[in-house]
């Protein structure tokens, strides 16, 4: 009997032990790009410094900050996975993979802080064969890479809009707001989709054409797209993209 109820007890700890949407939140490299990210926020900032009064500088850094407190971000991230992602299990063993391993390296590696100001003025040309630009072609239109880089880049470049509006209520109106924020958000998207491919290709490029071919095949298939479609969800979350300051919840401990 006793063996019996301490079977259980495990079987009633397995789903906090093997919780497969925190071991993909890992796996697919989460946590480090919301590091990257928390380093480009403090690059945004500093711009500002120099052209803005000390009070009005310091307002905009305490409310990025709080907007983007790291803790939160992943607590609203991690939330909008487990909740747009049904089924996370195909997802993790392709991140879990040796190909998967090898892609979440690429792409970190391209979010790094020494990375982005190294091709702050572009990325250097990528030398790629007929196969392996349509294979990258394939991935782009699979990814919704176009989407989240405009999602990040508006959150950066919303740091001083998002601080002036909290320090003079009223300033814009919601409406108009939200019209200033598609527009911008349609440019955004414009521009980086004009250099999708080459963007991929240079992310990418440590990888073989067998071990990209794989990655276009998991981004096809059911299980890859409802990855990336939940994970835009999740990146949205994270960043509070349509929120204001007032709409966002302070951060629990745990994840």
């Amino acid at each position: 009997m006793r063996a019996v109820l301490t079977l259980l007890m495990l079987l009633c700890s397995l789903p906090a032990l093997a919780d497969d949407h925190a071991r993909l939140y890992q796996a697919a490299g989460w946590p480090e790009q919301r590091a990257h990210f928390s380093d480009a926020l403090q690059v945004a900032q500093q711009r500002y410094q120099g052209s803005l009064p000390p009070a009005v500088f310091q307002a905009l850094v305490d409310n990025s900050n709080r907007r983007f407190e790291p803790q939160a971000m992943e607590q609203r991230a991690l939330a909008a996975l487990r909740m747009q992602l049904a089924e996370p299990r195909s997802a993790l063993q392709f991140f879990e993979s040796p190909v998967g391993r090898k892609v979440v390296a690429a792409e970190t590696l391209a979010t790094r802080r020494d990375q982005l100001a190294a091709h702050a003025q572009g990325l250097p040309a990528s030398q790629a064969d007929a196969t392996r630009r349509l294979l990258i072609r394939h991935l782009a239109q699979a990814l919704p890479a176009s989407e989240a880089g405009a999602e990040v880049s508006l959150a950066l470049a919303g740091v001083a809009a998002d601080s002036l509006s909290s320090m003079v209520p009223g300033l814009f109106g919601e409406a108009q707001t939200q019209m200033l924020v598609q527009s911008q958000r349609q440019r955004l998207l414009g521009e980086i989709e004009g250099q999708i491919d080459d963007t991929l290709l240079y992310v990418y490029r440590e990888l073989s054409d067998p071990e990209l071919e794989e990655l276009v095949t998991f981004a096809q298939s059911p299980g890859g797209q409802a990855y990336y479609q939940a994970a835009l969800a999740a990146l949205r979350a994270a960043l509070a993209a349509g929120q204001g300051a007032s709409e966002l919840a302070p951060a629990q401990q745990g994840i």
